[in-house]
């Protein structure tokens, strides 16, 4: 066991040398605020949350939608308040299951870990349904052509591994082309609509209290919160950021403010492109279309040929982002004894955790091929049935670093004062409570799935916290010396 010696910010700093000293590492100092910030909206997918599911967020809560997705984009700010000060303490690549221990103890860090596993892949797995949809859709809209699903999901997969297995910064630059085009899409037909007027003139009443406290607004909040997920991600890549005792609360502010302000400005500009009291009836129409409707008639028909494919393009964006993250939360855990020890090896030459992604990888590709042999829909099966405990269980993860928050600063000598603290971490799980239990009683709208089904997908994510903890209990019996070093500082 190695022993525990103070540092300048109270938490403890451990002798013991990193797992595998001498063999590659991940190449430090490699990835800067925008890189950081660029996993982060890449793993939202921004173009497919809104031309997919913004559509049914207005449908359900009218033209107050917008609020919905500033009000979520609040809150996570308010929680990145107390999650980016522990950053500046917290040295570990394991994020939120390093931030759940060092503050509420390795039981809970165990079942944070086993949730995000579960959550992470099953984000990941579950849009590669996703991905095929959306490329039969552009397939067909572009040339006519059909394509069955499961060999588009199935490349996709080889696709994302190799990504994946090429350099952090290499990857990094791919997010960042692939983020500009889908953003710069969105910003064309805002361009359209707003040199345009709108279809009845531009107008705010989307922030008027009476369009913003109606009976749908709860439904509107769920579909919000779901829309940022992967926002740990800035905290993953902590030993790839160059400075990251700034760099990673940059990122974060920076990807939380850039997501809820472009979300609610995107839905607002397409309410306008139809009109207040018009749009409800398009979305009823054709949901599906309502972004490429738009878009065609204030841009041109170029353009939303565009949309189809930056869509796909879209989606291979928050599948690599997503698969960043599953790896290197592999790579931490294997490191530290939990996981196979072969998990830990990091690629000589592009210094990335390329057997975690082959483990990944084969796990996606059986996944999606026993949906596929099982006859399922890709997008309200493969997509919906995997998406929706990943969801929860990142929602749940970032309550429950909430709540450590507090526990782990009162544990510590520091200075950054009772608002980071205390004050914006409570308040923060309140509000991420309030939020879970929102998405959980809203759940039927999201997956269209009978009551048993849903009942098993929400039961999923405490289920796995559970298996967590109770492998915490084992380890802590027949591994003592890898239980007391769970999450401990690297040395540096």
């Amino acid at each position: 066991m190695a022993v525990e010696s103070g540092t300048r910010d109270g938490s403890p700093q451990h002798d013991t040398a990193p797992p595998g000293e001498g063999a590659p590492a991940l190449r430090k100092g490699t990835l800067g605020v925008a890189d950081i910030a660029f996993f982060v909206v890449s793993a939202a997918a921004p173009l497919t949350v809104m031309a997919g599911v913004a559509p049914l967020a207005i449908g359900i809560g009218g033209i107050g939608a917008p609020v919905g997705y500033l009000l979520a984009g609040a809150t996570l700010a308010l929680f990145a308040v107390g999650f980016t000060a522990m950053t500046r303490h917290v040295k570990h690549g394991g994020g939120f299951y390093a931030f759940i221990t060092r503050g509420l103890g390795r039981p809970a860090g165990f079942g944070a870990a086993t949730l995000a596993l579960l959550a992470y892949n099953g984000m990941q797995i579950g849009v590669y349904g996703l991905l095929a949809t959306g490329t039969q859709d552009a397939l067909e809209a572009l040339w006519g052509i059909h394509v069955p699903w499961p060999p588009i999901a199935l490349g996709g997969v080889f696709v994302i591994w190799y990504l994946g297995y090429r350099s952090i910064d290499f990857g990094a630059k791919v997010l960042g082309v692939l983020l500009v085009a889908e953003t710069g899409i969105l910003v064309l037909l805002a361009g359209g609509v707003l040199l345009d007027g709108g279809a009845e003139g531009l107008a705010l009443d989307s922030f008027t209290p009476g369009n913003v406290l109606v009976p749908g607004t709860g439904a509107v909040l769920a579909f919000a919160f779901a829309a940022f997920t992967g926002f740990e991600s800035t905290a993953i890549y902590r030993r790839e950021a160059r400075d990251p005792g700034r760099t990673i609360p940059r990122a974060t502010y920076i990807a939380v403010g850039f997501l809820g302000l472009f979300y609610a400005f995107s839905v607002w500009v397409v309410i306008q492109a139809f009109g207040g009291t018009k749009v409800l009836k398009a979305v009823a129409t054709d949901p599906a279309g309502l972004f490429f409707t738009a878009t065609t008639h204030y841009v041109g028909a170029w353009a939303a040929d565009l949309m189809h494919v930056f869509i796909v393009t879209s989606i291979l964006a928050s599948q690599l982002a997503f698969h960043n993250a599953i790896n290197r939360y592999g790579l931490a855990l294997a490191q530290e004894g939990v996981l196979p020890k072969a998990l830990g090896r990091v690629h000589p030459k592009h210094r990335s955790p390329y057997v975690a992604g082959v483990l990944q990888s084969v796990l996606a590709l059986l996944v999606v091929a026993g949906f596929a042999l099982a006859g399922a829909d890709p997008y309200q099966q493969l997509l919906l049935w995997m998406n929706t405990p990943g969801m929860l269980g990142l929602l749940t993860l970032q309550g429950i670093t909430a709540v450590a928050i507090p526990f782990f600063f009162r544990r510590i000598r520091h200075q950054e004062g009772r608002w980071r603290t205390v004050i914006a971490p409570i308040a923060a799980t309140v509000l991420m409570a309030g939020a879970l239990w929102l998405v959980t009683a809203k759940i039927g709208l999201m997956t269209a799935a009978p009551l048993a089904t849903n009942t098993v997908l929400v039961l999923t994510v405490p289920a796995a916290f559970a298996v967590g903890v109770l492998i915490a209990v084992r380890f802590r019996r027949d591994r003592p010396a890898v239980y007391a070093e769970f999450a401990a500082e690297p040395a540096d």
